[in-house]
């Protein structure tokens, strides 16, 4: 089915295009220099990004944790997770080693200081903690995606606990925040979009990214829903897998309500249970973006 159009499709690719090659040697500088707006300048650049290039209208729902390094923990249905959630929060992700070899995406990836971790190499895994949490340590903001894998967005896979190790690390003698986040694609030209045309923004199994964002640019305009839940930390919790099992379920409840519309439906506060709640037993893997 023919979706979109494909001139305004040219127009916004070339745009897209233009301001990222703009952009790229202006936060090259900022990294190089280590200078502070190296965090900030990526955040501008996806909000210009999603508004005038992608098409992209983001609809943030509660408060981003702001003021301490937060490890934010969000389900992940496609390579355009990166710029709705990039352009609210500053942050970097955490994204699989083969990320970084992509074309244009990688560079981007490593400009916004990217945690590569190698899922194959599970001798690596100390390592790739030690990684992430020195950054934790040094201010900087993550964002997990603990699937380990994209979905169809239409629901959310277990999390996976590897990576949920990090969460015991201590900044200024408190464990990290961690922020669950659920980021739902809702509607198409304030349409709602249904499961039939999800797949324009949702990337997964073995579609090929230059058709799917060539499809996705010239379809109109997407709405996606970013809900910020409570903050919680490891300290909250039993083990790192009942902090698991909490981010699934709250980041499931929120992606079931945006899929199924129920706006009005409001999440129960959630206290953190002393024990693992009941609910899907993540394994250990690693994060990918």
């Amino acid at each position: 089915m023919a979706i979109g159009s494909t001139r305004a499709g040219s127009v916004r690719l070339a745009l897209y295009m233009a301001w990222t090659f703009l952009c790229i040697p202006v936060q090259a500088a900022l990294v190089s220099l280590n200078l502070p707006g190296q965090a900030r300048f990526p955040r501008f650049y996806h909000r210009v990004c999603c508004r005038l290039m992608l098409a992209l209208d983001v609809d943030v729902v509660g408060e981003p944790s702001v003021g301490r390094p937060t490890l934010f923990v969000s389900n992940h249905s496609s390579y355009l997770d990166i710029p709705v959630l990039g352009s609210v929060i500053p942050c970097s992700f955490v994204a699989k080693s083969e990320v970084g070899l992509w074309p244009l995406f990688g560079l981007l990836a490593k400009l916004q200081r990217t945690v590569f971790i190698n899922r194959a190499n599970k001798r690596e895994a100390g390592k790739q903690r030690d990684d992430m949490a020195g950054r934790l340590i040094g201010g900087d903001s993550l964002v997990l995606f603990p699937e380990g894998t994209s979905s169809d967005g239409n629901r959310v896979l277990p999390f996976k606990t590897a990576l949920f190790a990090v969460a015991n690390t201590q900044v200024d003698g408190h464990p990290v925040a961690v922020q669950p986040v659920s980021v739902t694609c809702t509607h198409l030209d304030d349409l709602p979009l249904g499961h039939e045309l999800r797949p324009l923004y949702a990337w997964y199994g073995d579609m090929e990214l230059p058709p799917h964002l060539w499809q996705m640019i010239g379809a109109g305009r997407l709405r996606i829903r970013v809900e910020f839940h409570p903050v919680v930390s490891l300290e909250d919790f039993s083990s790192r897998k009942a902090l698991a099992d909490h981010c699934w379920q709250v980041v499931a409840a929120g992606v079931d309500r945006a899929v199924s519309g129920r706006w009005s439906r409001a999440l129960a506060p959630t206290r953190p249970a002393s024990s693992a709640p009941a609910g899907i037993a993540p394994e250990a893997a690693a994060g990918t973006a």
